[in-house]
């Protein structure tokens, strides 16, 4: 079998997604830091954990670039969440634009985050896309138990700790086709190069049509909106960087011209770029626009 083992490129682009994560930070403490246990990792990308107090203060609207994945999370809060009471258990599909939640009262959230293509790996059930629902019979897994082990814990570690023991026990076998399509998610993630999906087949080593069949059993959506979502996400995280030519950052990720890659922007983040970049250098904490860094000649 086909090893899934450092599919995960060392700069860690798939932590990447989270929009104007400077702001975000503020109102938000995001945490991604606890190990996965190796029996998961083939299924289990991270675990994250975030937390929040808007209690007398406007709601805070935090938007993710979301990754093809599928997310189970242990939900609390003073307010329901996706039309649902909390505390709950709550799937997450995969979400073809941006994820959007706006951040009220005070609440907390621990989840898994599954690899693309790992739910229905994991669960032998398609990826749902777009939808939240509560955990059903995807797991058997006592879903009221878990919620009220996991809430009597009172640090992110140790509600991970909760969660992660109640997958352990059900982990299946990972399927070989899903781990040879983790590694070339992995080629997709990390080589920018690699812009269209003739490409993405070629290193495969299968036809466009075979790869189409793939990503729709797997991953729920197709591989030509993962590839675009991935060199978006390099957008976005180059703006938050310091990146200001967007010209020439649309051409480094494969797009023939600026208007094009204005056009995808604002399709999937709700902005265009020039936009994004104006928030990205506004001062989180006061609206102020901070100046961009100066450009540099050479490397």
């Amino acid at each position: 079998m086909p090893s899934w083992t450092n599919t995960t490129p060392r700069d860690d682009p798939l932590s990447r997604g989270v929009l104007r994560p400077a702001a975000t930070q503020q109102v938000a403490g995001l945490r991604r830091d606890v190990a996965v246990h190796p029996v998961l990792a083939p299924f289990v990308e991270r675990w994250w954990s975030v937390r929040w107090d808007r209690t007398g203060q406007p709601p805070f609207r935090s938007e993710v670039l979301s990754h093809p994945s599928v997310n189970l999370s242990v939900e609390e809060g003073t307010h329901p969440r996706f039309g649902f009471e909390l505390p709950a258990v709550l799937v997450h599909g995969v979400v073809t634009r941006r994820f959007t939640v706006d951040l009220v009262g005070a609440g907390r959230v621990t989840a898994a985050k599954f690899r693309p293509g790992g739910w229905a790996a994991f669960t032998g059930r398609p990826p749902a896309v777009g939808t939240v629902t509560p955990l059903g019979h995807e797991l058997p897994v006592d879903a009221v138990g878990l919620v009220t082990d996991l809430l009597a814990q009172a640090d992110d570690a140790d509600r991970v700790a909760v969660l992660e023991a109640a997958l352990l026990p059900v982990v299946p076998e990972p399927p070989a086709e899903f781990v040879e399509l983790s590694a070339l998610l992995a080629e997709m993630v990390a080589d920018r190069s690699v812009v269209r999906v003739d490409q993405v087949a070629g290193r495969a080593g299968v036809g466009v049509r075979s790869l189409q069949r793939r990503f729709a059993r797997w991953v729920g959506v197709q591989p030509k909106a993962v590839l675009a979502r991935y060199r978006l996400q390099d957008a976005a995280a180059a703006i938050d960087a310091g990146a200001d030519d967007l010209a020439g950052l649309a051409a480094s990720l494969g797009w023939f011209d600026q208007s094009h890659f204005s056009r995808d922007f604002r399709a999937v983040v709700g902005v265009p770029p020039s936009a994004y970049l104006a928030r990205a250098r506004a001062d989180p904490g006061t609206g102020r626009v901070r100046p961009a860094r100066p450009r540099t000649s050479g490397r």
